[in-house]
């Protein structure tokens, strides 16, 4: 598999279109289109972004070798998800719900506040036990 058909492996495993995924790392969908169909090359610079914005492992890019997707740890992965649905803003209907919950976090008095973080680590624990 070429480059160019890894860098459309990525694209399709995110569910992205050539658009999507070119405004995401700053170029065109005719960028994307000729990378992926072999007419450019993939540069330094566009190999170290696609890694960086869609977690690629660069080994995998650059030869194919070992697995397409790097490991987060679990602090990673929530922020990663947390993300995801922050950026894209209001037209996500978690994006209201998590920023009450956030606001009224921050109205609480720093008694409450611990409280709250109290019954959070009982809730994990809680939930662990069941799994």
């Amino acid at each position: 598999m070429t480059q160019g058909e890894r860098v459309k492996e990525v694209r399709k495993f995110k569910d992205m279109t050539m658009e999507k995924f070119g405004d995401q790392l700053g170029v065109t969908r005719t960028a994307i289109s000729n990378i992926e169909k072999g007419y450019r090359g993939l540069t330094e610079q566009m190999l170290r972004a696609i890694c960086r914005e869609f977690n690629v492992s660069e080994e995998w890019l650059r030869t194919g070798e070992g697995e397409m997707s790097l490991k987060l740890s679990e602090d990673e992965e929530i922020a990663d998800l947390v993300s995801d649905v922050l950026e894209d803003g209001k037209n996500n209907p978690f994006y209201g719900i998590i920023l009450e919950i956030v606001r009224t976090y921050n109205e609480l008095s720093p008694a409450s506040q611990e409280v709250m973080k109290d019954f959070s680590k009982k809730l994990v624990e809680n939930i662990k036990k069941e799994d």
